[in-house]
């Protein structure tokens, strides 16, 4: 595990947000485990969208420091979020496509799902400032 992935799993804010990620072979799932502060909408109930949107986020950037070696956190450029359906109040799931992983910039989508990964809640297309080890 990199030294850059070590630092996002351990940061304060992933472990408040009840992140982890589970891999198999080269496929990286996150997993946001439902807890009652995360929920927006008490009387559906529903997660909130910002909880949702940030988990997508943390995907993407965890996808990328497992595809290359990075010289650290990759780092925000902008951020799209389509909120499709309430995601219910139990455990989210999220997989990340990297579309392109330049030297400096890459291009990532990501999907977030709870019951079946055909009917997802939301999805996310973002673009990150990186710097690769590899990189001169």
């Amino acid at each position: 595990m990199s030294q850059s992935l070590e630092r996002l799993l351990t940061s304060p804010y992933v472990k408040a947000m009840g992140v982890r990620f589970d891999q198999h072979g080269d496929e990286l799932t996150g997993v946001m485990a439902f807890a009652p502060h995360i929920v927006g909408n008490p009387l559906i109930p529903a997660l909130h969208g910002g909880a949702v949107g940030a988990f997508m986020e943390m995907t993407a950037s965890a996808s990328l420091l497992c595809a290359a070696e990075l010289e650290g956190l990759p780092k925000t450029i902008d951020v799209s979020v389509d909120y499709l359906r309430p995601a219910a109040a139990k455990d989210v799931y999220a997989r990340a496509v990297i579309g392109r992983l330049g030297s400096r910039v890459a291009n990532v989508r990501v999907e977030a799902w709870q019951d079946r990964r055909e009917a997802p809640v939301a999805t996310l297309h973002a673009h990150f400032m990186i710097k690769r080890v590899d990189a001169a």
